[in-house]
């Protein structure tokens, strides 16, 4: 079955499972016209393409009488402030991109994504749907003049690349490390000198040897920017982004005007993204790292003093934001509950199955 077939067939199912035949319905309705920026390059063909999904499930489940064109990254807006700006004031009606980038105007923004040693991608969706986490997230984006709907995963990250070894904290100290989101906070409480730059910048300067480090996200959109051709060391996890979400912030006033039905097929069509996306990645990351160790690329965990270290930094990062910031504060209380009882059942339920099945793996059982 093929791509185009599977969302238009995924989306009409959702309308006749609310008893709406979707023909009737797209009859029924005006014509919607949406521009979509991207706060990814179109290179990175599933993360960008999360955002395309969303748009040909709409399209599908309305006869094509709501319309979204998703524009490239270079083609709409810079992927840092200048997208929020853009959404906020309507010039476009949607932006796709994971929230926490916009954690240097407000850390709450990084709830919409996750915070380092946060949620799994399974935990985020379940916070984010059913415990009350993404109710949360709409109340603080209200501010902002945007609705959030969680549209993509890219579930547990990389931990960056390095073209020397990285045994033990001391390593760290110094680095020049490009880092995204609200994981750049924490890295520099352990010495680490954080660097913001776009994806398709990070090769030229790992080149040019104006950064020492660099992480994106898993291997296959790493090997798609060319990571692999400028550094030697690949470490794991990326610990900042245990599962990071992504959404689809959309102008309040455009969501206000769109009818009931319509934002109800909105809302479908980014949890068919929301669904598709991490599973094309649980496809793709697989047969991507196979590529990478068949090609040299040296894989190694982060030594546990690193990682230690790094998750009291995250504490401590968290209690001071806390106490200048009260909206942080209620979503960390909501989100840090849940982590632990939320992994209090998955070590007795996902976590004891998956980790035998490893080590069957691991000694060539399987």
């Amino acid at each position: 079955m093929d791509r185009r077939r599977f969302i238009v067939g995924s989306a009409l199912a959702g309308s006749a499972a609310s008893g709406l035949a979707a023909p009737a319905l797209a009859q029924s309705r005006g014509r919607v016209s949406w521009r979509c920026a991207s706060g990814f390059p179109a290179s990175l063909e599933t993360v960008h393409g999360a955002a395309l999904v969303l748009a040909e499930a709409v399209g599908a489940a309305t006869d094509g009488r709501f319309e979204i064109t998703v524009l490239d990254e270079d083609a709409a807006v810079a992927a840092g402030d200048g997208a929020l700006d853009a959404v906020q004031s309507g010039s476009v009606e949607m932006l796709h991109t994971a929230p926490h980038y916009f954690a240097g105007r407000d850390p709450a923004f990084a709830f919409g994504s996750g915070l380092p040693f946060g949620l799994n991608q399974r935990l985020t969706d379940a916070w984010l749907h059913e415990g009350g986490g993404l109710d949360l997230m709409n109340t603080f984006f209200a501010g902002h003049n945007v609705v959030g709907l969680p549209a993509g995963n890219t579930g547990a990250q990389m931990g960056g690349w390095f073209n020397k070894e990285i045994n033990s904290l001391d390593d760290l100290a110094g680095v020049r490390f490009r880092i995204g989101g609200f994981g750049s906070r924490i890295i520099s409480e352990i010495g680490v000198v954080p660097h913001a730059l776009e994806p398709g910048n990070i090769v030229a300067a790992l080149e040019a040897q104006e950064i020492d480090a660099a992480e994106f996200a898993g291997p296959a959109d790493d090997i798609a920017l060319g990571l692999h051709r400028a550094a030697r060391y690949l470490y794991y996890p990326g610990w900042w982004e245990g599962g990071i979400a992504l959404m689809a912030m959309i102008n309040r006033d455009s969501w206000g005007a769109l009818t009931p039905e319509y934002q109800a097929i909105l809302r479908n069509a980014a949890a068919l993204a929301n669904m598709r996306t991490m599973a094309r990645y649980d496809i793709l990351n697989p047969a991507a790292m196979q590529e990478l160790e068949t090609v040299g690329t040296i894989v190694r965990p982060y030594s546990n003093d690193i990682m230690d270290a790094c998750f009291a930094a995250s504490e401590q990062v968290y209690r001071d934001i806390s106490d200048e910031n009260e909206t942080f504060a209620t979503m960390l209380d909501s989100y840090m509950a849940y982590r632990r009882t939320g992994y209090a059942w998955l070590r007795r339920a996902d976590y004891a199955y998956d980790t035998f099945l490893m080590i069957l793996e691991r000694g060539g059982r399987l």
